[in-house]
């Protein structure tokens, strides 16, 4: 029974979600079906819980300002209502559910920005071999990137070395 629950779980889950944190300020996009119409709705605030990132239940909590109110909304991350949720700024905290945002408004509802690399975090492919090809590719430029530095590095050594050996000749002579 467990393995058809877990099969079941495999076949409704997207292939890849966003890494969305506490913290974030992010844009939802939902589908809304109106009638027959169907349109697509932006909602953008702060997330201020993410629970069980790794499961099919996985949501995010996201709170905003609508007219002098707080609006919050719960999304299932693999919902496909959820059409794309995009991080606009990360900012710096401390725990996973900020619930004393709530009480604060103005300048002391403001966090501490992060910088963060906005398209590697909202970048989604939908084919799994793709997205492992692409972490591959990032790990190797990164590697060959850190190689470059330290040859840099090794030949400002030679350079000081070479000019020391010189020093060190002339007052020999």
């Amino acid at each position: 029974m467990d393995e058809v629950v877990k099969a079941l779980e495999a076949s409704q889950k997207k292939h890849q979600v966003v890494d969305v944190r506490s913290g974030d300020t992010v844009k939802v996009h939902q589908k809304i079906k109106e009638g027959s119409k169907e349109r697509v709705q932006i909602f953008e605030g702060l997330v201020i819980r993410t629970d069980r990132k790794d499961s099919l239940t996985s949501s995010i909590t996201v709170r905003r300002i609508a007219s002098g109110i707080g609006v919050e909304k719960t999304y299932l991350m693999h919902s496909p209502l959820v059409v794309k949720v995009e991080v606009t700024k990360r900012s710096k905290v401390r725990r996973n559910y900020l619930s004393y945002m709530r009480a604060r408004s103005g300048k002391s509802a403001r966090l501490t920005g992060m910088a963060f690399d906005r398209d590697a975090i909202n970048t989604i492919s939908e084919d799994p071999a793709i997205a492992v090809a692409e972490a591959a590719l990032k790990a190797a430029a990164e590697a060959e990137h850190k190689a470059t530095e330290a040859l840099k590095v090794a030949e400002v050594a030679a350079e000081e070395a070479k000019v020391a050996d010189a020093l060190a000749a002339r007052e020999q002579a």
